[in-house]
């Protein structure tokens, strides 16, 4: 550690540290353009000036001076650091004033007002008025993608958003051109910007150059009310901030969360808020004469009631969604088993976990902040750019420090950092089934969806832990077996056990003709149900699943329902309320409550406080908010004895198009508009 002394308060800090960290110590106010935590130092717009006693007679830019560079006085006392010297206020009052000669200074219509560094730090570090009547400097707008609208009148030179696309997203789709006054902010062609994080480029922007464009000209900040809450577009759990006005969700953005997303979110998770009311369920249909018309919540309960009546146990089964909660998993699975019956899956996918071989089977165990501990990785069955962008961009974060040796087994894919392809598919993983320890500390695997949603996905999951033992990827102390899921119910639904008894079947089972004759569907769009059961769907969009149901009871989206979700590492998270369902839709439970009187089955709960009471009664580990719960160990050996023989065929990721993975993305027209341009980037890559 290291003595100064910062306007008189005498610290201990890391060597390693900038001035301006060491500064924000003490408690001193630094203000700052360039400089941000998570990316390289640029020491370009000059704002952190801070006066060093017995340094250069002038200021020193506190970002790109670390604290083992100051020298001590001169009978050894410790470096003196002044923040709010007459130096220190007339040279920052000059950086601003030079900020603000080119500056349009059109607050009034910029959507950055009222969340703007450039105004805050204006009015507390810079001068009163402008020497300057020299015309302004024009810039034309550029074009960068469907996602970030561009102001470049407004740009400072701050480089973050070049910053981000080159170290975090790893696309480098940003740049500078010309020199001087000509400096411009670009994508060198105008071309859209390529990365699924482009969106986080309008977070890092200081002014109100890179804004969101689907958001313009919409709300003010000051409108919104805030409410904190977790990203279910994919299973990582990325915490999020939904701004409401009213009873509509403006708009979407990211929180601090070290262990899962650091300051990042995917753009998929950031701009579905269009998808949130479009193709809405906002009353209860039921089919007459092949075609859905809309009925009373009465009405729609009563022929459920009719047709559970007239059949028998074995004959009904329900199949749970990716975005359900656990709640109202834990609703439907009390209603299904009090009806006595055994056919009930979380798993529309067909993928081959069991909660039965141990929690650490089916989780990301070592962790999603441990990636920048590990030393190797091999990734199998899973493109982790398309299936968790947070998660890649966290991989290439550890890959930039170097020693970290990067193997693929399965698609050859751009995943912005370089890696050794192993093969495509199980073959090469038997490889590694008898090999000799790794040379390395803390290895890891990430097994994604692609080598486990397939027919045999038990076998090369076993096959997966076997070569995990072989190459001390799992040992005392480090257990480097992480399973990547896509949907963010999966591993709340397996905690639950929501998945067959004996006797019971399996969603693909379920799904097939003539399997059952009354089939609950709990938001499940991504499989295709044959004719001839009776289909209830319980969901908040008319997609798929809708699209077969003979009844239709609408339900809550994730932003108008307080929910529990279990994120790939197994950590539960709350999400909270933001706003409330359109028309008649209601939250998930509480239809599941209300059917179960209908039926003659009343579940033991009236409210969404006591359902959870009986829930972490049942499963502790639940009412564990943001902690991952220690679960039952990974039976390696039972694994490897129920898996079976492995089949040929590659591993190909899931996730064939990362903006339209489920029914809020597909309504979401900016959505759309993203995936036509990924496929013209595509064809264009090929010619």
């Amino acid at each position: 550690m290291s003595k100064l002394i910062v306007d008189g308060v005498e610290i201990d800090v890391p060597p390693e540290y900038t001035l301006l960290q060491a500064c924000e110590q003490a408690g001193a106010e630094i203000p700052r353009f360039c400089f941000h935590e998570r990316l390289s130092i640029a020491g370009n717009c000059r704002m952190c000036l801070v006066e060093v006693k017995g340094g250069p007679p002038k200021p020193s830019a506190s970002c790109a001076v670390a604290v083992r560079d100051l020298r001590p006085g001169p009978n050894g006392e410790p470096p003196v650091v002044l923040t709010n010297s007459p130096m220190v206020k007339k040279a920052r009052e000059g950086v601003m004033e030079f900020l603000l000669i080119n500056h349009p200074l059109d607050c009034p219509i910029c959507d950055q007002g009222g969340e703007c560094d450039l105004q805050d730090q204006a009015m507390a570090f810079g001068f009163a008025s402008s020497r300057y009547a020299e015309n302004k400097r024009a810039v034309e707008d550029k074009y960068i993608g469907p996602l970030v609208r561009t102001s470049m009148n407004r740009c400072i030179h701050c480089t973050r958003c070049v910053r981000f696309t080159a170290e975090v997203a790893g696309t480098g789709d940003m740049g500078a051109i010309g020199r001087g006054e000509d400096m411009e902010i670009t994508t060198y062609l105008e071309t859209a910007m390529s990365s699924e994080l482009q969106g986080n480029v309008a977070d890092l922007c200081p002014v109100g150059a890179l804004l969101p464009k689907p958001y313009s000209f919409k709300a003010r900040s000051w409108e919104l009310v805030k409410t904190e809450s977790i990203d279910v577009m994919d299973a990582l759990g990325s915490a999020i901030r939904i701004d409401t006005r009213g009873r509509e969700v403006m708009r979407i953005l990211p929180r601090t969360n070290d262990r899962v997303n650091e300051e990042w979110i995917s753009d998929k998770a950031r701009q579905i808020v269009d998808g949130l009311k479009t193709k809405r369920l906002d009353r209860p249909y039921v089919r007459e004469g092949g075609k859905l018309r809309p009925a009373s919540w009465g009405e729609a309960f009563a022929l459920i009631a009719a047709k559970i009546k007239a059949t028998t146990p074995a004959r009904i089964g329900a199949i749970a969604g990716d975005l359900a909660a656990v709640e109202e998993m834990f609703a439907l699975q009390s209603l299904v088993e009090s009806l006595g019956s055994a056919s009930l899956d979380c798993r529309q996918d067909g993928v081959k976990l069991d909660p039965k071989f141990g929690r650490a089977s089916y989780i990301f165990n070592p962790s999603i902040a441990a990636i920048e501990e590990a030393d190797g990785l091999m990734i199998i069955g899973s493109n982790p750019r398309r299936e968790a962008p947070v998660l890649n961009a966290r991989i290439r974060k550890r890959w930039l420090k170097g020693g970290f040796k990067i193997g693929v087994i399965g698609e050859k894919a751009d995943l912005t950092y370089d890696y050794a392809y192993l093969g495509a598919g199980p073959d090469t993983l038997a490889s590694f089934s008898e090999h000799q320890k790794a040379k390395m500390e803390k290895p890891m695997f990430i097994i994604g969806q692609g080598a486990l949603a397939r027919e045999d996905g038990l076998a090369v999951l076993a096959l997966a832990a076997k070569a995990a033992g072989s190459l001390g990827v799992i040992k005392d102390g480090w257990n480097g077996f992480a399973v990547l899921h896509t949907a963010a119910a999966r591993v709340g639904g397996l905690d639950l056990g929501f998945v067959p008894r004996q006797g019971g079947l399996d969603a693909l089972a379920m799904s097939k003709a003539g399997a059952l004759d009354v089939l609950f569907n709990l938001g499940a769009d991504e499989i295709d149900i044959a004719p001839g059961a009776f289909v209830v769907y319980q969901g908040s969009h008319g997609d798929r699943g809708a699209a077969r149901a003979d009844v239709i009871l609408p339900g809550a989206a994730y932003t108008e329902k307080s929910g529990i979700y279990v994120n790939t590492e197994g950590r539960a998270q709350l999400s909270d309320r933001a706003n409330f369902p359109p028309g008649d839709a209601r939250e998930d439970w509480a239809i599941i409550r209300a059917l179960s009187d209908v039926l003659g089955h009343r579940l033991p709960f009236d409210s969404l406080k006591a359902l959870r009471a009986r829930l972490i009664a049942a499963y502790p580990h639940f009412g564990a908010v943001d902690e991952i719960a220690a679960g039952a160990s990974f039976d390696a050996g039972q694994l490897i004895a129920a898996g079976g023989a492995c089949g040929n065929a590659p591993f190909v990721s899931p996730v064939a198009d990362f903006y339209l993975t489920n029914p809020i993305a597909r309504a979401s027209a900016v959505m759309a508009e993203c995936s036509a341009m990924r496929l013209d980037l595509a064809r264009q890559a090929a010619e």
